[in-house]
């Protein structure tokens, strides 16, 4: 592997057209110089430079490495600038992850005035439960993400994450228009016995909020239908296969002949910003910034 230091050293006297105006450049040396780009002939395996009148000039091998060590020095004189602008500016990578129906409600109008307002920011989104994505976080894989807690199952997150809640929005049940009672102002959980279920799979909030917000009324879910997207879901409520529990977010688009009832006693969802305390990047206080409380 070529030594940064030598690649300078080429790039220099490929730029200034001598050892001595290089080395005045480099603040070292003509000797300096000299010794480097010796060395680096005997990493490259080819003469580099080539005696020229009282000078020297670069060999065919040495115009090649040159191209390659200017854009070397390039690259990284821009990471050195992008690193010292890191205090003032925001920029670089953004990665982000949540459940699917906050994405949907929440990102795309930050993301919009995000690169808007900082075009050298990156962002990127994956969707997925919180049990999937709160290791990602924890490993620094992503940089911030959405995350649920529901009422009957409240999301326990491990320590060094700081939180932000978003959103507190109610949980409807959506039966089929066809169901008994489909036209019931509001219905018990506890008439809810033997009814067919579907949900997200099993390990995620909305599945164990779910069977816990039956158990806690004696009866154990039937959850026939395990499949991710509440889209998916609401497709088989009306077909009048199955019932869910929709937070309001999740509860667009919806397909005809749903009909939302409230349950009770009420059920709650909330959806909550989480992100590595010690790392709030700027990048990422400025999505916060934009991901202000929503009204309930």
């Amino acid at each position: 592997m070529f030594s940064l230091d030598r690649l300078r050293a080429l790039d220099a006297v490929a730029t200034h057209g001598s050892l001595a105006r290089a080395a005045r450049a480099l603040h070292i040396t003509p000797s300096g110089v000299s010794q480097q780009l010796a060395k680096l002939e005997r990493e490259a395996g080819h003469t580099l430079l080539e005696p020229h009148g009282r000078g020297v000039r670069l060999t065919h091998a040495g115009r090649v490495l040159a191209g390659h060590a200017a854009r070397v020095v390039a690259q990284l004189s821009d990471a050195e600038s992008d690193l010292a602008d890191l205090g003032d500016e925001i920029l670089g990578p953004l990665r982000l992850g949540g459940v699917g129906s906050s994405l949907r409600a929440l990102l795309p109008d930050v993301l919009e005035a995000l690169t808007e307002a900082h075009p050298r920011l990156v962002p990127t989104v994956v969707d997925g439960e919180a049990v999937d994505m709160v290791p990602r976080l924890l490993a620094g894989e992503l940089d911030l993400v959405l995350v649920e807690s529901w009422d009957s199952r409240p999301m326990p997150l491990p320590e060094g994450l700081a939180v932000r809640t978003l959103v507190v929005e109610d949980v409807d049940v959506a039966l089929s228009a066809r169901h008994p009672l489909a036209d019931r102002a509001s219905i018990g959980l506890a008439e809810l016995e033997g009814e067919v279920w579907t949900a997200c799979p099993a390990g995620t909030e909305p599945y164990e909020a779910l069977v816990q917000a039956l158990r806690a009324h004696g009866l154990e879910p039937d959850v026939r239908y395990p499949v991710t997207e509440y889209a998916t879901q609401l497709a088989f409520v009306a077909r009048d296969l199955t019932l869910a529990l929709v937070p309001r977010m999740a509860q667009r688009p919806c397909p005809p002949g749903v009909r939302f009832v409230p349950v009770r006693p009420g059920l709650r969802r909330e959806v909550r910003a989480a992100w590595r305390a010690a790392r709030d990047s700027p990048s990422v206080r400025a999505c916060l910034e934009l991901l202000a409380p929503q009204p309930g």
